[in-house]
């Protein structure tokens, strides 16, 4: 059999070329094809001794708009994604974070945001912040029910010391960043002015022998195959696999380019290429699943963490707004799920779904156990997913940011005496959706390959008529999920009910941890790496949860009645 090294196999097209080969049951190797391999026939026997436990494969994509896939018509080509979604369950009412570490902090732990203290932004690369310790984590839960567990990819949850890293919080191995973007070959990231380093690592270490250049996409694709065939598909195993792509910078082999010709916008023919590449990256990982004897007892989830970004190739229409905004273009994600396991299958759900939900879901399918006092915001709906029930969700929060207070016109008056609408907050209960504050980016922008126009410096959006003074919206979104027709002066009654849930939520959060630039988080410190900076002997600061402007403009704003905490 053909050895795999510790990249998981040949790099580049040579790889990719011997994975075709090997899933069709010949392995070609130097030495000549061989007619069967030790995995494919392992897989003859693995109905002995398997475990009742699913494997379960959960593919993380960044930053893919809701449009970008081809059952939701566009006009980049998914075929992969597509089969997978038609003969699973498509995930139509589904809703992440509008931001990177927000979304995989809530799939890590299933709290939200106000709980876990990450209300604001994402964690930056020089701030000593990380997801807070005191969260069990959605693999330590695993890992206590008997899953191998295994991070491939972004992790973008802090790692200013070493108990913030995946291996520390609950994977048994990792490969990958820990910023939140970076160069697709180079895996060098920069964050600011002589802030400068590499960010790929293996385990804990610096990955400078595992570094050869390769296009992330396919390097974590390849060290993904590399788990699942060494591991013993007897076992159950927990493969997180967070793509770096389609994130900025837009980067991606030629030969994906080429299929993209006609797409006169450059940052789009760009980002459909590098869809294209993601798209292949699953098809490889379902084909591993399959000749590795894993598929027939997998559970596969594919979820995007936030909305496109327009301005860098992505499309969310027809859904208004964009990555960090708190619009649908933002919140609602691209997801589907994938599984022989399913009972109803090639089917779409519109039950409420969160990101907090994977947590006691995929605890529960995985036989683990769900302590009372972790007080998770998430809901198990695998019986919604997999049998077509309703959803036993009745709300999400979105999100309570008391850091962003940038509505000039928002009131207490504006809010009924009952919330300040300077806050941005949002809130989703049942078929009503309550934005307060600047939900963000507020457009709805058109397909750009629609036009035969050169429009690589042009854009055609279609722009809302400013309503100054505006700080409150209400929306019907079953009935307008394109946010078109603002309710809140039509419902006042339906305004106040779900600022009165707001206002309880409010109760419940934990303050907000946005530390400060760290100095001593420069890479030229550490060997030119990205990675942790504090020792065992370094004091933490927990009281200085915010930087000092910041906190004495909170306190400012508080004085004046601004913001009010809620006892």
């Amino acid at each position: 059999m053909m050895r795999l090294d510790a990249m998981g196999a040949r790099t580049g097209s040579a790889f990719l070329l011997t994975l075709f080969t090997t899933f069709c049951g010949v392995v070609h190797s130097t030495h000549g094809p061989l007619k069967t391999s030790y995995h494919a026939s392992r897989g003859n026997h693995v109905e002995e001794g398997r475990s009742s436990q699913p494997h379960i494969i959960f593919i993380m994509v960044d930053d893919q708009g809701f449009r970008d896939v081809g059952y939701h018509g566009s006009e980049i080509k998914t075929p992969t994604l597509d089969r997978l979604a038609a003969t699973g369950v498509k995930l139509e009412n589904y809703y992440v974070q509008p931001l990177c570490s927000p979304s995989r902090s809530q799939l890590m732990t299933g709290r939200y945001q106000i709980h876990t203290g990450l209300q604001h932004s994402i964690i930056r690369p020089s701030q000593p912040n990380c997801l807070p310790l005191e969260n069990v984590t959605l693999p330590q839960k695993l890992k206590s029910a008997g899953y191998s567990t295994h991070m491939v990819g972004k992790w973008h949850l802090g790692f200013y010391k070493r108990g913030c890293m995946p291996t520390q919080r609950g994977f048994d191995t990792f490969f990958g960043s820990l910023l939140g973007s970076g160069d697709y070959y180079t895996h060098y990231k920069c964050d600011g002015p002589g802030l400068c380093g590499y960010d790929l690592h293996e385990g804990e270490e610096a990955a400078w022998e595992q570094d050869q250049g390769v296009y992330s996409t396919t390097m974590y694709t390849q060290k993904a195959v590399n788990i699942l065939a060494s591991h013993d598909p007897r076992r159950p195993i927990f493969l997180y696999l967070a793509y770096q792509a389609v994130h900025s910078p837009l980067q991606v082999p030629a030969r994906f380019l080429k299929r993209y010709k006609s797409i006169p916008n450059l940052h789009r023919r760009k980002y459909a290429a590098m869809v294209s590449c993601l798209d292949e990256a699953v098809r490889n990982i379902s084909q591993a699943l399959k000749h590795f004897g894993y598929y027939d007892n997998t559970v596969l989830v594919y979820s995007s963490d936030n909305g496109g970004q327009p301005m860098a190739g992505g499309s969310n229409w027809p859904l208004r707004g964009s990555k960090g905004s708190y619009w649908e273009g933002g919140i609602r994600a691209v997801g589907f799920v994938h599984s022989p396991l399913l009972v109803k299958k090639g089917t779409t759900s519109r039950a409420l779904m969160h990101i907090t939900d994977w947590y006691p879901t995929l605890v529960t399918l995985g036989e683990g156990t769900l302590d009372e006092n972790q007080n998770l915001d998430g809901y198990d709906v695998w019986e919604a997913i997999s049998e077509g029930r309703p959803s036993p969700r009745p709300d999400v929060l979105h999100n309570i940011d008391p850091v962003y207070i940038k509505a000039k016109n928002g009131s207490w008056k504006a809010g009924f005496g009952i919330w300040n609408t300077a806050v941005q907050a949002a809130l989703r209960v049942g078929d009503w959706k309550l934005l307060t504050g600047v939900p963000g980016y507020s457009d709805w922008i058109p397909p750009q390959t629609f036009s035969t126009l050169l429009l690589a410096n042009r854009w055609h959006k279609e722009r809302i008529s400013r309503q100054r003074g505006k700080s409150i919206w209400l929306f019907n979104i079953t009935a307008d999920p394109y946010e078109r027709v603002d309710l809140s002066g039509r419902y006042p009654h339906v305004v106040k009910k779900m600022l009165f849930r707001l206002l309880q939520y409010n109760k419940t959060a934990v303050p907000c941890r946005y530390p400060p630039k760290d100095y001593r988080s420069n890479p030229q410190y550490n060997g030119g790496v990205w990675g942790p900076w504090y020792t065992d002997g370094d004091e933490e600061e927990d009281n200085n949860l915010l930087p000092s402007d910041l906190e004495k403009s909170w306190k400012k704003a508080k004085r004046r009645g601004k913001l009010k905490r809620q006892s």
